[in-house]
């Protein structure tokens, strides 16, 4: 008896150990979630580094508007500042922070200050206060005049928004006056 017992439990081990129809199901439960991860992680990326594609864009669109001026007055600076509302599309731009300043470099050591500033959304750069340029333009002459632009662009994930939050992703460019040696204002801001 205990000898076709034994028979019979292996007969039942054979039959499990050859049956391979569940493998698939298994290895798919187990694969399942990491599929999942990378695929949702993948658009999350995806999604932010279109956004900051878009906000480099904007940066450079409004300091290449405003550089191409002598002058700017109120209404050319509301519809510069503007654009980047479009540029940014089809992403939502309320609360997107843009700001244009002119910053004219005081010495041939990297410092300058800001001449005029105008924003949407933002704050705007307080006049004389110090900007320092980067490397590769830091030996400038005393009195050149640039452009800056700036965004800053709020990225909440939509999926990942429990692990990192809001992202605040920030552009800048500097563009030199194409027109004349500065951009005068007009009160614009």
């Amino acid at each position: 008896m205990a000898k076709g017992f034994i028979l019979g439990v292996r007969g039942i081990l054979r039959g499990f150990a050859g049956d391979s129809g569940g493998v698939s199901a298994v290895e798919f439960a187990i694969i399942l979630p990491f599929m999942l991860t990378l695929y949702l992680g993948g658009a999350e990326l995806g999604d932010g580094l279109a956004i900051q594609f878009k906000a480099t864009l904007a940066a450079r669109t409004v300091a290449d508007l405003v550089s191409q001026y002598e002058s700017v007055d109120a209404t050319t600076m509301s519809e510069i500042l503007g654009a980047a509302a479009t540029v940014v599309t089809p992403y939502s731009a309320n609360n997107m922070a843009v700001t244009v300043s002119e910053i004219t470099t005081t010495n041939g050591n990297g410092t300058a200050t800001v001449t005029w500033s105008c924003t949407l959304n933002g704050a705007k750069r307080a006049i004389g206060a110090p900007y320092t340029l980067p490397t590769a333009l830091q030996t400038l002459p005393a009195g050149t005049s640039l452009i800056l632009g700036e965004v800053t662009y709020p990225y909440t994930p939509s999926m990942g928004y429990v692990l990192t939050g809001t992202i605040n992703i920030y552009e800048d460019t500097l563009f030199f006056p194409r027109m004349s040696g500065s951009v005068a204002d007009n009160n614009a801001c």
